[in-house]
């Protein structure tokens, strides 16, 4: 099952060969299209999707983002499907010259020169548009004439016409120094590698000044460069200006298992990703996981013929190996954000396992499910039967509480209940609590009934302390594990624990414990609103002589409001309940009989 997220797919045939590379806004839409009914397919694309036996994927951040990441894998792989890219055609860099007053430019060939590459960029109108940007603002020179400082000061060269029009500063004929000159690339680089936060502050200003002195123009210029700014500031995570070499490995530990996945970064492009479901043979920690995912994903590599060293390898924790080039970034970077970028990938992985499993091996999943939750809140036993409580009332009028319950992590209907508040008077949600536990527990204890492994409650530390209290008075604090959960950061109260427990908001513990709240909470929302329903309606009706329940009866099932029956013309009214309790009921609205 694929994500509806942007990303890269890749077809496999039945050897393993990648036969096609594509990329999509929206994964799970594009690559269902191909397996459409073959009639509305040429006759090419049925012929590839009749040869695919796997499909891979691989999630990123954008748009922009997936085509540059279809681009490597085309370059490195050369699928047979993927003709119109095979002509060595690529994505443009900006070049920052390695040479005496450096030329910036736009260029499609990556050479080790000692040159600064700056992308590539997914759109060349992009990279043209800050190329032009960038010799606006400083008047870079775009001749290939050799500016050899003894050559310069020889007066070898003479300025062009682009000295004379202000786009160039004369650097060939001395009119701009060498320090002077490198002082400007430096701030090109600058922006080049996104530190333009300050130069997009200055065009704001400008911007705004010339609006206000009526010079529209002149804004609208400065709004364009100030937007084409903060668009090249918005930096992808696919290809990295510091030309990164690096392997990333990130896990996500689920129950007995865990989902990693591997990304190799080379000269900063993303080339390779592999998802892996890990199944170690006995228990072992993260970081015992860790390792032996990297050991198998490099026995892997080493199998297929692949080598390549890379400078660091970014992990989220340390494993249990040696290696300098472990690294674990810091809070904020590029390594961090390629590390977030895998461990969304393995992200991805666990939920469509996990997806998979649910309709597929329903029994399966709901045994792993009740597993991390056994281990997660540190019970002995595993809680086949759970119940979740929750109270309504609004302004202390209607209070009543709802009960449900989930036998092997699946809602079990036929056991709900609804409860009417009888002892508590206003809107008092603690003793509310306490009295629905009892009588909930008591009724149980007194018929037979089989116990729940684990209660929720739907509330904080008081709804909590209540309930605790009720199990206590029954002999039930110790066969019962109770928890809350609070709705603020879905928080989970143990009772006794002043601190409360916080679960991975992806884990599927803390998913099945919101579904039993908002179960709970839907339970008793709908049984509050019929009461109040039924309450308001019966209130205004029981109090008019000469209408008797037949009648009441009959008036609501027929107009369901008081406001309809009221709307009602008069013969109709006597049609539905007879002339004598017709007149009283319009006697009493104080409605015209006619």
């Amino acid at each position: 099952m694929l994500p509806h997220l942007p990303g890269v797919y890749r077809f496999l045939d039945g050897e393993g060969n990648i036969i096609y590379v594509g990329k999509a806004k929206d994964l799970k839409n594009r690559v269902s299209q191909y397996f459409r009914p073959v009639a509305s397919l040429n006759r090419k694309t049925a012929v590839m999707v009749s040869k695919i036996c796997d499909i891979r994927h691989t999630i990123v951040d954008s748009e922009a983002d997936a085509f540059l990441l279809e681009n490597n894998l085309i370059k490195q792989f050369q699928p047979r499907y993927n003709i119109l890219l095979k002509d060595g055609k690529t994505y443009p860099w900006i070049c920052v010259k390695n040479e005496p007053f450096p030329r910036v430019v736009l260029t499609r060939k990556f050479k080790k020169d000692g040159s600064r590459y700056f992308g590539p960029y997914s759109s060349v109108q992009h990279a043209n548009g800050l190329l032009s940007l960038i010799n606006s603002m400083f008047r870079l020179r775009t001749c290939r004439l050799p500016l050899s400082p003894s050559a310069i000061k020889a007066g070898k060269f003479k300025v062009c016409l682009n000295y004379h029009i202000d786009r160039c500063g004369g650097a060939c004929a001395g009119k701009v120094s060498l320090e002077e000159y490198e002082g400007y690339i430096r701030q090109v680089i600058g922006i080049l590698k996104g530190n333009t936060y300050s130069l997009i502050k200055e065009y704001e200003r400008k911007m705004a000044e010339a609006a206000a002195e009526l010079r529209y123009e002149q804004a609208q210029e400065y709004k364009e460069k100030m937007e084409l700014l903060e668009r090249h500031y918005a930096k992808s995570l696919v290809v990295n200006s510091r030309q990164l070499n690096v392997d990333v490995f990130a896990i996500i530990p689920e129950g007995d298992c865990a989902f990693g996945n591997f990304m190799r970064v080379c000269h900063g492009c993303i080339v390779q990703s592999v998802n892996m479901e890990i199944r170690p043979a006995i228990e072992e920690g993260p970081a015992s996981v860790l390792s032996a995912f990297i050991a198998g994903i490099y026995a892997r590599l080493g199998e297929a013929g692949e080598t390549g060293t890379p400078d660091r390898i970014v992990v989220p924790f340390m494993p249990d190996m040696d290696d300098r080039r472990l690294t674990v970034p810091e809070k904020k970077g590029d390594l961090m954000s390629l590390l977030e970028l895998s461990r969304k990938n393995a992200a991805a992985m666990k939920f469509e396992k996990l997806k998979q499993e649910e309709i597929t091996s329903p029994q399966e999943h709901s045994a792993r499910v009740m597993e991390n939750l056994m281990r997660d809140l540190g019970m002995d036993v595993l809680p086949r039967h759970i119940e979740c409580f929750d109270n309504s009332n609004i302004q202390g009028t209607n209070p009543v509480a709802s009960c449900v319950v989930f036998r092997d992590a699946v809602p079990s209907k036929k056991d709900y209940r609804h409860f009417n508040i009888k002892t508590v008077v206003g809107a008092n949600d603690f003793a509310s609590m306490k009295e629905v536990v009892g009588r909930r527990y008591s009724r149980l204890l007194r018929e037979g009934g089989d116990l729940p492994q684990l209660v929720v409650i739907d509330g904080g530390k008081g709804q909590v302390s209540s309930a605790c209290e009720a199990l206590e008075e029954l002999g039930l604090s110790g066969r019962i594990k109770l928890i809350g959960i609070a709705k603020r950061m879905e928080e989970l109260i143990i009772p006794g624990d002043p601190w409360p427990m916080f679960l991975d908001r992806n884990s599927t513990s803390l998913r099945l414990i919101m579904q039993l709240r908002d179960e709970a909470h839907r339970f008793g929302i709908t049984h509050h609103r019929n009461r109040r329903s039924s309450s308001a309606l019966h209130s205004e009706l029981d109090g008019i002589p000469g209408v008797g329940a037949v009648s009441r009866e009959k008036l609501l099932t027929r107009y369901r409001t008081v406001s309809k029956i009221r709307q009602a013309p008069y013969s109709e009214i006597v049609n539905v309940i007879g002339r004598r309790s017709a007149n009283a009921l319009f006697s009493y609205f104080g409605l015209p009989v006619s």
